[in-house]
């Protein structure tokens, strides 16, 4: 008898903002799963999870390790970069600080390390020099193995061709926040795509309804495809088709209660393409 094919993995990865929260007990997490396996279960659900953590304060190196371990093979955590370097008075002065967290350990996680997500404040205009030299500053590799940095932008500032050009020029992916309290922009700059979803709704059981959800499926299948959605907003010229993209969206606050429904949804909606 021949060997069994593997099915192609998905680009594709659809996750949530972390694994802790009470709430899922009820409506995700199976009932007795003691705490301790929470992130166990909900990384053999889904392939992703950010880490919001790691902005508040850097992790021992154990820590890393130690989720890296309780995960499966395939999945990866997103991280997001400590507040102590994303708040700097000059980003492009924040090198040392970046160094200290990049190589501060999270190495440990070894192929489970996703992208690093950069997340600025809303009071933080865009400053051309500024965000360049930071984009500079970027590790590009830890250990021979290549990173990925996303940057996330919360001032309206820079929804502008300018800034599309600029992260264009350091190939750094820009967050697609689908929030209307920060500029949402879905221009492609970087070699992935990474989309925050933050409009899950309570009293929707799936925290999206089926239509947005599928929609969601759509644009996910066409970045994916290397192509640039033309129904989402964009603040510089469109990309034309190119090379295959990874894409990982996250649903994240919000009605945080339904994002790992909402999540679980859109996984099945692209697992039937």
């Amino acid at each position: 008898m021949p060997p069994a094919i593997a099915a192609p993995v998905s680009p594709i990865r659809v996750g949530i903002g972390g694994w802790t929260f009470a709430p899922w007990r009820n409506n995700f997490y199976p009932a007795g799963l003691v705490q301790r396996r929470e992130l166990e279960y909900a990384s053999r659900q889904l392939r992703a999870i950010e880490i919001n953590g790691t902005f508040y304060g850097a992790q021992k190196p154990a820590t890393y390790a130690k989720w890296a371990a309780e995960t499966p093979e395939g999945f990866v955590f997103a991280l997001k970069a400590p507040r102590y370097v994303v708040e700097s008075r000059k980003l492009a002065g924040a090198g040392k600080g970046i160094e200290a967290f990049v190589f501060g350990g999270i190495e440990e996680m070894g192929d489970r390390l996703g992208p690093i997500n950069w997340q600025l404040g809303p009071s933080r205009p865009f400053d051309a020099d500024d965000i360049a030299g930071f984009l500079d500053a970027l590790p590009r590799e830890l250990n021979g193995r290549p990173l990925r940095h996303v940057l996330e932008v919360r001032h309206r500032s820079f929804a502008s061709e300018r800034y599309v050009e600029l992260a264009r020029a350091h190939d750094v992916p820009t967050v697609f926040t689908d929030a209307a309290q920060y500029p949402s922009f879905a221009d492609l700059t970087g070699a992935f795509v990474y989309a925050r979803l933050m409009r899950s709704a309570a009293d929707e059981p799936d925290g999206y309804p089926p239509d947005v959800l599928d929609a969601w499926a759509h644009h996910a299948r066409a970045w994916a495809r290397g192509e640039d959605p033309a129904a989402l907003p964009h603040a510089g010229a469109m990309q034309p088709g190119g090379t295959p993209r990874e894409v990982f969206i996250f649903f994240i606050s919000s009605a945080k209660e339904r994002n790992p429904a909402a999540a679980m949804e859109l996984q099945a909606r692209i697992g039937k393409a």
